[in-house]
């Protein structure tokens, strides 16, 4: 088995870090233990050309960067992750009467196609001012040109919920596949269900059920990759992972966001720190209290909209997920210190020199080992995650939500604890 993130974007996308190049990638797949990444940004012509100097084809349909450009590293392994050819592109058209905004992930099975399936898209977007560029085309007709050009392509509606880019997202409001894509609509097999929602929640609305959901990091930096992400057991070629996501064969389950962490999780207005439930919202007609602007709804308010399910029912053969936080975030829910800091960088250093890649710590390990080189601090914050015992703030808005482990009185009680854990990452050189 082994772990995929196929949504991400390069240096090239709007907002994003000037790591974002493929040596980096590479470097933090190594840090993750992901086996599989998307390069993201395909439509973009430096980034193409990059792609082309740095990676070498390796599994079938797949990439490896080259040796020259492979950055070392004490906490990385020596793993050689593949890339897949993938990009998201972002449609704003009119349809019904509405202005509709969707985002939609494409995997491609190599370079050649990605020129092919560009110089398709040229004549109607400035593909080099944005390495996810915009189109004012029905999507509907992008998944035509995209099965036009390369019938092997992979198409994927991305974070279907999130209010202001999606297909169910309240800005764009289609309510089933087939009002977005229409006679294509049996062309789409997979989606991706963003940062704010997981399995379960979507399990609500049993039109999807044909759907193979996915989950993947967004990432606009290198360190954010595998924040979501999929846990295929396949061969590591394209074939292979198209076949386990159209089909669900291969396909064993995801790794999520707990959903309230996530940047749109219930509804409200940021600027006004106002924050509701569905239930709240309806009761005030949708009005912001404070301004009295509509407010922002959120993805928990459009699945209910949606939902033909009691909340917490599961379709039948439902698949199994995991909700994780980035081990940065554990690291700093136990201490209390900044999750970029340099003391949790510090152990986060030590930990992945001394344990293995990130994903494997906070999945697999054992929590003795954990505790037996790190102390009973951190083995206990894990052991929460694994569990699900979590303090949860939801985000809303724009605003990411907040996951905690340890109530900040816990931490005052184990000072103690905290200063033999930094004091042993000293010893080890990462201080």
């Amino acid at each position: 088995m082994f772990v995929a993130d196929l949504h991400i974007h390069s240096k090239y996308s709007m907002a994003t870090s000037k790591d974002c190049d493929t040596a980096h990638l590479d470097l933090w797949a190594r840090k993750k233990g992901i086996a599989l990444v998307g390069t993201g940004d395909f439509t973009h012509p430096a980034w193409r050309e990059e792609l082309k100097e740095t990676l070498i084809p390796a599994d079938e349909g797949l990439y490896a960067l080259k040796e020259e450009y492979r950055l070392p590293s004490k906490t990385a392994g020596d793993a050689k992750p593949r890339f897949v050819i993938s990009g998201e592109i972002s449609c704003v058209y009119k349809k019904d009467g509405k202005t509709r905004k969707v985002h939609s992930l494409i995997l491609l099975p190599g370079l050649a196609d990605a020129e092919r399936l560009a110089k398709r898209l040229e004549p109607v977007a400035s593909l080099a001012s944005d390495g996810r560029p915009t189109l004012g085309m029905d999507c509907r007709d992008l998944l035509a040109i995209t099965l036009e050009t390369c019938p092997n392509a992979l198409f994927v509606p991305a974070h279907v919920w999130t209010p202001h880019f999606s297909v169910f997202g309240a800005f764009s409001a289609f309510d089933s596949m087939e009002e977005c894509f229409g006679d294509l609509s049996g062309e789409i097999f997979a989606l991706e269900t963003g940062l704010s929602s997981d399995p379960a929640m979507n399990d609500q609305v049993s039109a999807l059920d044909r759907f193979t959901l996915i989950s993947n990091s967004d990432a606009h930096s290198p360190a954010k990759l595998g924040r979501e992400a999929n846990v295929l057991d396949t061969g590591l070629t394209y074939a292979e992972v198209v076949f386990a996501i159209r089909t669900g064969k291969g396909f064993v389950k995801t790794l999520e966001f707990f959903p309230e962490e996530g940047k749109y999780h219930l509804d409200g207005h940021r600027n006004c720190g106002v924050r509701l439930t569905p239930e709240e919202t309806k009761a005030l007609g949708g009005i912001c209290p404070v301004c009295g602007k509509k407010v922002t709804v959120g993805v928990v308010h459009r699945i209910r909209e949606l939902s033909d399910r009691e909340t917490g029912e599961s379709k039948p053969g439902a698949r199994p997920f995991e909700s994780i936080l980035s081990l940065p975030e554990v690291i700093a829910s136990a201490t209390g210190f900044s999750a970029e800091g340099k003391k949790a960088g510090a152990i986060y250093d030590a930990m992945l020199a001394a344990l293995g890649p990130e994903l494997f710590i906070l999945r697999e390990l054992p929590l003795e080992e954990v505790e037996r080189r790190f102390g009973p601090l951190l083995a206990e914050g894990i052991g929460r995650m694994r569990a699900g015992n979590v303090r949860r703030s939801p985000g809303y808005d724009g605003a990411y939500g907040e996951i905690s482990l340890f109530a900040p009185g816990e931490r005052v009680s184990r000072a103690a604890e905290i200063a033999k854990l930094l004091e042993s990452c000293r010893k080890a050189g990462t201080c």
